[in-house]
């Protein structure tokens, strides 16, 4: 039987690494597969750009801003990712925005900055646990010293760079990411051969 599903978060200065652990079974209830004593890591980037509208800004709109997960290298990450839902300030006109597909990336306009609650939904056989991850948008440029000018030629950018692990990953989703640019495996066993993508059929459910 399955366990319950972990994360927890390894953090330093440059980095968080989220491992999600707890697999006991090979196999599961849909006769999936795990390949034991592999690991998967997926960097993943997660952040935000800012315009600010210099003249046509307004009261209420004095930058226009892209909220995003991506690849450490700007991958698409879609071969993990099922969905990412954005959860932004109650001011927002439906402020829990869903995004579907690739490019996992939502744009607005406004004028104060605030946290983004992120939730990030994963393929079930990578697993099927949500991942929760948060982001603070910067509309202001600042440096060491505090605060400076605003310029319509140079963005905010913000980001953070996370790192997921997946240990005993599903041998489905092993072939379908062993040769993705961003996808990292570790300890591959010798002499291993995994079956084409398409020998797999799996089922994109995602649990609510």
């Amino acid at each position: 039987m399955e366990s319950d599903i972990e994360i927890f978060s390894e953090a330093d200065a440059s980095m968080q690494k989220l491992r999600i652990f707890g697999i006991d079974d090979r196999e599961d209830e849909n006769g999936r597969r795990r390949i034991k004593d592999v690991e998967v890591y997926v960097p993943i980037v997660c952040g935000s750009i800012a315009f600010y509208l210099g003249k046509k800004a307004t009261e209420y709109r004095t930058h226009k801003w892209t909220v995003y997960v991506r690849g450490a290298t700007n991958e698409d990450l879609g071969v993990v990712i099922k969905r990412v839902i954005f959860h932004l300030h109650p001011s927002f006109k439906n402020p829990t925005r869903v995004v579907d597909s690739p490019p996992f990336a939502l744009s607005e306009c406004g004028w104060g900055e605030f946290k983004i609650d992120i939730t990030v939904i994963l393929h079930t056989d990578v697993c099927e646990k949500k991942l929760e991850l948060s982001h603070v948008l910067k509309l202001n440029p600042e440096n060491e010293y505090g605060p400076i000018p605003k310029s319509i030629k140079i963005p905010v950018v913000a980001e953070s760079y996370n790192e997921i692990v997946f240990p005993d990953p599903f041998e489905s989703f092993l072939a379908r990411v062993h040769n993705h640019p961003a996808v990292h495996i570790s300890n591959l066993p010798d002499g291993f051969n995994l079956p084409p993508p398409g020998a797999f059929l799996f089922r994109c459910l995602v649990k609510q």
